[in-house]
């Protein structure tokens, strides 16, 4: 609903829209419980010092590519951490490396919390991927789930700040793509759709795909390798005391 609001919203012509808020006040309240949660077993102390360096690396390497040219470094040690570790961690490493990568780059801002909340899906949705999958088949996996994440990271991005940008005009399309508050749905969904397709998809978007893409192909096994020595260690399992491995 954070996101997909506008498009459900009944407004009339020229009435001042302000976004719900109340929807943004509610992720401190997520990272609270999913704090919690954690305090309760469900992540030792191993997995949480495997946490905090995952997200100091990828604060740092955020800053490095800052989305030049669509050049994301972050998402690819993402992917692979939701991977070994688990949905649970994989959502929880996407809140805190994007917030940490925002308060070393001044990246703070209403956008931040999308920001937080899209990455996390990534995560998580790396650690729902089949699991009996291993060797190159599993790099595959993990590289084509990289480049379908990246495009719906950058449509779910556009659709954040999409209702906000006014009198949007793109070179070679005849009329405006602005967002029209109380249109029907599916008239507004074509123009975001044109929108995104015409000033995203194929330049930052793609950047951003092949970049993960390549480097879980490139770096993958060597880092699926050292993290899932580490998982030997220290094992999650949501709602249950934590198992420790031999060593």
């Amino acid at each position: 609903m954070m996101l997909c609001w506008p498009l459900l919203l009944e407004a009339q012509p020229g009435q001042r829209v302000e976004p719900p808020f109340v929807f943004l006040a509610l992720l401190p309240l997520v990272m609270v419980v999913v704090l919690a949660e954690m305090g309760e077993g469900g992540m030792d102390s191993r997995v949480l010092a495997v946490l905090g360096v995952l997200s100091a690396i990828n604060a740092v390497m955020r800053g490095l590519g800052a989305g030049t040219a669509g050049i994301e470094l972050v998402f690819f040690l993402l992917i692979l951490g939701g991977r070994v570790f688990g949905a649970g961690f994989g959502f929880v490493l996407g809140c805190t490396s994007l917030f940490a990568s925002a308060l070393l780059t001044a990246g703070v801002g209403p956008w931040l919390p999308f920001q937080m909340i899209c990455a996390a899906w990534v995560g998580m949705g790396a650690g729902l991927l089949p699991r009996r999958v291993g060797g190159r088949a599993e790099i595959a996996i993990l590289a084509a789930y990289a480049v379908v994440a990246s495009y719906l990271y950058g449509l779910l991005m556009n659709l954040s700040s999409w209702p906000f940008a006014l009198g949007i005009v793109v070179p070679g399309h005849e009329g405006s793509l602005a967002y029209v508050a109380g249109a029907p749905v599916l008239e507004n969904a074509h123009r975001f759709l044109v929108y995104t397709l015409l000033t995203s998809t194929g330049g930052w978007d793609t950047g951003r795909a092949i970049t993960t893409a390549v480097a879980i192909v490139v770096l993958g096994p060597a880092i699926l390798t050292t993290l899932r020595r580490a998982a030997r260690r220290a094992v999650v399992r949501p709602g249950s005391p934590v198992t420790v491995g031999p060593g």
